[in-house]
């Protein structure tokens, strides 16, 4: 059986989808960042039974050689591989454009020269759109790169277009919401409420008009697998996410009260985006996801929520809470 390659498999979504996929039947390569540690990410959190089945290559997507190395011998790519953090892309614009962008075209090259592959999904963000020009936003809303983060995956995105018509690449685009759940780092806002609200009383915040549209962490991943079953999809960006949103205010309200905790909001300056970066809305339109695959979301916020508030309970030792992690 081809392996299926899933580049930043030790990453929060990558290894929720990585421990899905193997537990599917699917032989796994997993393309994770090196480092001198023989550290795996978040692969390190999948039980035994699914690490021993998982074949790990260490690189880096600036290298092309390696992403090559990666993908021969693989009938499917899951990229998920990218530098992901909004502050830190306001001081390293440079290294995301690299990632994001030149390991992007390392990939799709790759790709090209593997001959074996049926399909690949590139991961976008809803944060290539920007704030709302209108609700819900569908997959023709107009782009716009308020970070360097969104501007490097609007890069990576459109380069993953062009390969499609140019060179007839089997690729299609997911685009997901705002997910969480359980492993994600705390630079995330609902780690980050969740975190703060069981060792504290005070929610250290940024900015908490914004709203966003959540969606639990198995929800995406089902969305992923689907996609890359669906050849209708090929050529398409297909958006993800639960059709409702909710301001990051309410958001501490609704935790809070699922935890059974009182607590207030601190709004600290280094936590708030430049005023005309900050992204005030998005909202999802899933009908083509519908259409095309019949995807929908099956996990409320709250029953999403409860989970994840679960394992941070058991789980919080591991991480620095009241530290800011870009």
């Amino acid at each position: 059986m081809a392996k299926v390659l899933v580049t930043g498999a030790g990453g929060f979504i990558g290894s929720h989808l990585t421990e899905e996929l193997v537990r599917q039947g699917e032989e796994i390569r997993a393309f994770v960042r090196y480092n001198s540690r023989d550290e795996r990410g978040l692969l390190e959190d999948l039980p035994k039974e699914i690490q021993n089945q998982i074949e790990v290559i260490p690189g880096d997507l600036k290298d092309p050689d390696g992403i090559k190395k990666a993908v021969k011998g693989c009938s499917k790519v899951f990229h998920l591989g990218a530098l992901i953090a909004i502050p830190y892309s306001y001081i390293h614009p440079f290294d995301f454009i690299q990632t994001n962008v030149v390991g992007m075209a390392h990939l799709l090259n790759a790709c090209l020269e593997g001959g074996t592959l049926e399909r690949v999904i590139h991961t976008s963000t809803s944060e290539v759109y920007g704030t709302a020009q209108y609700i819900p936003i569908d997959e023709k809303h107009p782009l716009q790169a308020q970070s360097p983060y969104s501007a490097s995956k609007i890069a990576a995105d459109k380069l993953a277009e062009s390969y499609y018509l140019s060179f007839g690449l089997p690729i299609a685009t997911i685009r997901p919401f705002n997910t969480f759940g359980p492993r994600q780092s705390l630079r995330a806002i609902i780690p980050t409420i969740v975190s703060q609200a069981i060792h504290d009383k005070k929610i250290r915040l940024g900015n908490t008009i914004p709203r966003r549209d959540f969606l639990f962490v198995k929800d995406t991943v089902r969305g992923f697998i689907q996609l890359g079953k669906c050849d209708e999809a090929l050529g398409k960006v297909v958006n993800i996410g639960t059709g409702t949103d909710i301001s990051i205010e309410e958001l501490v309200k609704k935790i809070l009260g699922l935890m059974g905790k009182q607590g207030e909001i601190e709004v600290e300056d280094r936590r708030i985006r430049p005023e005309k970066s900050e992204v005030m809305q998005l909202l999802s339109d899933t009908r083509l996801a519908q259409k095309l695959f019949q995807w929908a979301p099956r996990y409320t916020l709250e029953d999403g929520l409860r989970e994840t508030i679960e394992w941070y309970r058991k789980n919080l030792s591991r991480f620095k809470v009241g530290s800011y992690p870009l």
